[in-house]
């Protein structure tokens, strides 16, 4: 048939009339800037991990372990004082070597400064007006903190432009995938059609449940966060330890009951968002 911009028009009209065809939500430059900042902090830690284990395969490969103990008999952590206390005093005899392992060092250090650099920047762009009222009431959530809570407020944008949780969990691509034909049902694992960098921050996030009390998270110094949003988030808390107790009882792996977490997870950040931009 012929196509002209009369015929493009009264499609478009009658797509939207249908509403098969909605419309799109544009972020504004404030957003897309924190956006761009929050991103840049995941990449620094991106960085840092690959540095680090650039650092630890090379001492492994020369027979240098870590294993000093703690008072207590147990094993001391990577990366900690005394960890860096021992590998400042490693020397090796290859000139070729020890210019290998300063180079590796000097990464992790330079890595770190750079993290550290961008979540003080983070820390003071989540305090701003704009970006304050969501992050306050999502850092209620166990597990969120502030790096966290400043990322899916900037993602998300506009909590309104959803019209459900579901419908926002699967923007995050954590909706469950499903291959179906005709009385055949079959329903597999998660999409991960859709924001990678909520739904990453949302898995992680959702490994800290486990571990979690069911006691309110204590508020932070400055955090200011309503009287119904705190229920709200306490309530967000009590059933996602409640949910992951229940799969641990029915034998699902971990992985599997950590993915369902973090979908129930992003329902309730749907939620307590919308309640803190009301």
């Amino acid at each position: 048939g012929r196509k002209t911009d009369r015929r493009d028009a009264e499609f478009l009209a009658r797509l939207l009339a249908t509403r098969n065809v909605v419309e799109v939500w544009v972020p504004d430059e404030r957003t897309e800037a924190a956006r761009d900042l929050s991103r840049a902090l995941a990449d620094a830690r991106g960085d840092l991990q690959r540095a680090k284990q650039r650092m630890s395969k090379f001492l492994l490969r020369h027979g240098h372990v870590f294993d000093e103990p703690t008072p207590t008999g147990g094993r001391r952590g990577n990366w900690t004082r005394a960890y860096w206390r021992w590998a400042d005093a490693i020397e090796f005899v290859e000139p070729d070597d020890a210019a290998a392992y300063e180079h590796y060092r000097d990464c992790v250090r330079r890595c770190e400064e750079a993290r550290d650099a961008l979540a003080r920047r983070v820390a003071e762009s989540a305090g701003r007006p704009e970006w304050k009222p969501a992050v306050d009431a999502l850092r209620c959530v166990k597990g969120v903190d502030v790096a966290t809570a400043f990322l899916l407020a900037c993602e998300m944008g506009d909590p309104a432009r959803f019209p459900s949780a579901p419908s926002f969990a699967s923007w995050c691509g954590l909706a469950p995938s499903e291959h179906s034909s005709g009385e055949t049902s079959s329903r597999g694992g998660i999409t991960r059609a859709g924001n990678a960098h909520v739904r990453r921050a949302l898995v992680e996030s959702a490994w800290h449940v486990p571990m979690s009390s069911r006691d309110p998270k204590p508020l932070a110094p400055g955090q200011e966060v309503a009287p119904a949003v705190r229920r709200h988030a306490t309530k967000c808390n009590r059933r996602l330890i409640e949910r992951r107790e229940a799969m641990a009882a029915a034998g699902k792996r971990p992985c599997v009951a950590n993915c369902a977490t973090a979908r129930e997870m992003a329902c309730w950040v749907w939620a307590i968002a919308r309640m803190a931009a009301s």
